[in-house]
């Protein structure tokens, strides 16, 4: 008889083996609040222009209420698609949800490449998200078929990367206001920085999602079989 049979073993609870560092999840909190906020504002601007801003922020504000219907299928499927992404990681969504959670997310990866039409940034914008919003959608499509497929720790691991890549467009926000803020200085409009700030923003999300999911499956492959 083996002692395993007498003893028993300790093994790692789901919940254990899926918790994630304090400082990942405070940066997906501080991105997930930081999108709904951007979204909101952007929303505000759009239904209740007022005249009284400075330039710039008056320039970007008229920039996107030329296309005002365009914006709106855009991000509110965004942050819909964020408010999901929160209960399908926490693993609180069931299949209607999850179906939701995909559908939104097509919805803004496509409404993105037509909102590129309206760079502000010019092709140096475009150009990051031509490459980032194909990269969500390949990492989408990717988790959605291995959900159904039935590969659950494959789908959470596709599912993180395009949550992460998306979630991108809230690190771009103090990137631009630190450009913002040193405007006087630089002399740099949002036309010159936007798409140096979308570069670095999503380059930063991408990065720090995929060292993390490749540490974590080093630990797997290190962990010691029971």
């Amino acid at each position: 008889m083996q002692l395993s049979n007498l003893i028993p073993i300790a093994r790692p609870s789901a919940s254990s083996t899926s918790r994630r560092p304090l400082w990942l999840l405070s940066g997906f909190w501080i991105c997930v609040v930081i999108s709904i906020a951007v979204v909101l504002r952007r929303l505000i601007a759009l239904l209740l222009p007022t005249p009284v801003r400075p330039t710039q922020t008056a320039a970007l504000d008229s920039a996107f209420s030329s296309h005002a219907w365009l914006t709106a299928m855009h991000i509110i499927p965004a942050a819909i698609f964020v408010v999901l992404a929160v209960f399908v990681l926490l693993g609180r969504a069931g299949q209607s949800l999850q179906q939701l959670f995909y559908t939104f997310g097509a919805l803004t990866g496509a409404t993105a490449y037509a909102m590129s039409s309206y760079a502000i940034g010019g092709w140096i914008e475009r150009s990051a998200v031509l490459v980032f919003d194909t990269w969500f959608l390949a990492s989408l499509s990717r988790a959605y078929w291995l959900h159904w497929r039935g590969d659950a720790p494959r789908e959470r691991e596709w599912t993180i990367r395009a949550v992460g890549i998306l979630l991108g467009i809230a690190t771009t926000r103090p990137v631009m206001g630190v450009f913002f803020a040193t405007s006087a200085r630089t002399h740099l409009v949002p036309s010159q920085f936007f798409g140096v700030a979308f570069w670095i923003g999503f380059s930063i999300n991408s990065i720090i999602v995929e060292l993390w999911l490749h540490s974590k499956r080093r630990a797997q492959l290190h962990r010691p079989q029971m």
